[in-house]
């Protein structure tokens, strides 16, 4: 996130494209209802009416997959009435005459030929949100699941800065993470390119303080990702695979294609805290501590650093994470002893400096510290880009997006469009919360919504058993009849491994640049089961 998540309350306009909020992140759904309760505008855009469209001043309910083309309209609309901050354009950014051009072309009728919204409500959604500054620009994985996941990031930006939304309070543009430690994660290295801190594997000056400071010389080429993993095991190439807090037999795209790749791998070894999926069909399961019985830091959406602390002792076997990633590295040839997850963070931020460098753990405190913190003397950073952005320029560059239609259009053989997410019970692959009673209780199998007309014309009723089946394979589900998608829309829960979603979805889908599976759009048929 570019600014902090408390600051949404101060918002005069919150835009959420691509997040099922209040679902999936319910504290974050209580700031915007704060600023509601503050006089903010609230415009909702997502293809499925989501609960938190109930509450918005703008909810529209678009294609899958055309959000670009909805948020070209937008600035199409803002430039036509002069809403733009052209002070702030002009001295704070480049690349404005090419982005200029682009969007001209999205007048409201071609964006209703795409998108299926209403010109008026496009025109509406574009003055709430460039007359009402400072403005909040939310997105989760709806924006990113796509094969133009890049392309739609650059646009929710580019609208950010033509409305000088960007390095100022309560405005930004904020993607919301999936997990507590996701920002954590990247910020420390688990990206194919970079090592920590985001300095890139490419730079020889960075090898070379990693290599001086771990005392081996440190590989420069890129690393794989998840989507060339699966081919590179095909190939030959890929030999074991370590996966740590992970379900890809449940998360990744295509399950039949994932699970005879998974055969074919030399060595499995898995780290988690309860048998997944994954864990079940692992060479080796190292038992990993909870929260609850391990030490360290947590790095959240907002950049927050902040210290967890043991509650009680791991129980039987299980080991704090890396503690394991310690004995495995020794065992393997290279000693890696640390005596406490606080020498680790001293280490971080020694050599993650323009980010880490000013934290300690008694800094940190019980609030956290927000990242850039370069200086022991340094408060942390609430919202990013205050003065200058982080380009030789010191601008910030607009993109000239075009819309691309999503890898798969609805055909004769699959006429409807799927899209998968999460509800609000449950959290990814279920793999802790389908095994809280609590939790379970509230949805325990998984489940396909179908608008009242398409069931209708399948002669479906509510709870019917369907076959639902793509390219990949096939699946069958319960049917949930309700106007929450559209006609020619099914939408499926990610979280049940008896409704394993990712039978449907296309492994060879992805974003060219972020190699993101396109798990927002795909092709299916439904039948009523017989």
């Amino acid at each position: 996130m570019t600014n902090s998540i408390s600051e949404i309350e101060g918002a005069g306009c919150i835009f959420v494209i691509g997040s099922n909020t209040t679902a999936c992140h319910p504290l974050i759904a209580r700031r915007i209802f704060r600023a509601k309760e503050n006089g903010a505008k609230l415009i909702v855009a997502d293809p499925r009416r989501i609960q938190l469209s109930r509450f918005a001043d703008i909810a529209v309910n678009h294609r899958l997959g055309s959000d670009v083309a909805l948020l070209n309209g937008m600035m199409h609309i803002i430039i036509k009435n002069n809403w733009q901050a052209n002070d702030y354009i002009q001295q704070r950014t480049e690349g404005y005459d090419d982005f200029g051009k682009t969007v001209e072309a999205y007048t409201p009728e071609k964006v209703k030929d795409i998108t299926g919204i209403e010109p008026r409500d496009l025109e509406k959604m574009a003055e709430l949100y460039a007359t009402h500054p400072p403005a909040s620009l939310l997105y989760a994985m709806g924006i990113t699941q796509h094969t133009t996941g890049v392309d739609n990031v650059k646009s929710c930006c580019n609208l950010a800065l033509l409305c000088g939304n960007v390095g100022i309070p309560s405005a930004g543009v904020n993607p919301l993470r999936g997990q507590n430690n996701v920002q954590g994660a990247c910020d420390m290295g688990g990206l194919p390119n970079v090592l920590p801190g985001y300095q890139p594997i490419s730079d020889q000056d960075v090898i070379k303080i990693f290599s001086k400071a771990w005392g081996k010389s440190i590989p420069s080429q890129v690393g794989l990702t998840i989507t060339d993993m699966i081919p590179a095991i095909l190939e030959g190439r890929l030999k074991a695979l370590y996966v740590i807090g992970e379900n890809p037999k449940l998360s990744d795209p295509d399950w039949n294609h994932l699970h005879h790749a998974l055969k074919e791998l030399d060595f499995l070894m898995v780290q988690e805290l309860f048998l997944s999926e994954t864990a079940q069909v692992a060479d080796v399961v190292f038992a990993a501590a909870s929260v609850a019985e391990k030490d360290g830091t947590f790095t959240n959406s907002e950049r927050r650093c902040m210290r967890i602390n043991k509650a009680v002792e791991p129980i039987g076997d299980a080991l704090q994470d890396w503690d394991i990633i310690c004995r495995l590295s020794t065992a393997m040839g290279y000693k890696m002893a640390y005596d406490t997850p606080e020498d680790i963070f001293n280490e971080i931020t020694a050599l993650t400096p323009k980010s880490y460098g000013g934290m300690t753990y008694e800094r940190l405190g019980i609030n956290g510290l927000q990242w850039p913190c370069p200086e022991l003397d340094h408060p942390g950073t609430p919202y990013l880009h205050k003065d200058r952005f982080p380009r030789p320029s010191g601008k910030a560059q607009f993109h000239a997006i075009g819309y691309r239609d999503p890898a798969e259009i609805p055909n004769h053989e699959y006429p409807y469009f799927l899209t998968t997410g999460r509800m609000f019970a449950h959290f990814h692959t279920g793999t802790m919360t389908r095994i809280t009673p609590k939790l379970d209780a509230e949805q325990r199998t998984g489940y396909v919504d179908i608008h009242p007309n398409d069931a209708a014309a399948l002669e479906i009723e509510d709870g019917d058993m369907t076959v639902i089946s793509s390219k990949r394979g096939e699946m069958e589900a319960p049917a949930r009849i309700t106007d929450s998608v559209s006609p020619g829309t099914l939408f499926l829960p990610i979280h049940f491994g008896e409704n394993p979603t990712n039978v449907l979805t296309n492994s060879k889908a992805f974003d060219p640049l972020a190699k993101i599976p396109e798990f927002k759009v795909s092709t299916v048929n439904i039948k009523k089961f017989s």
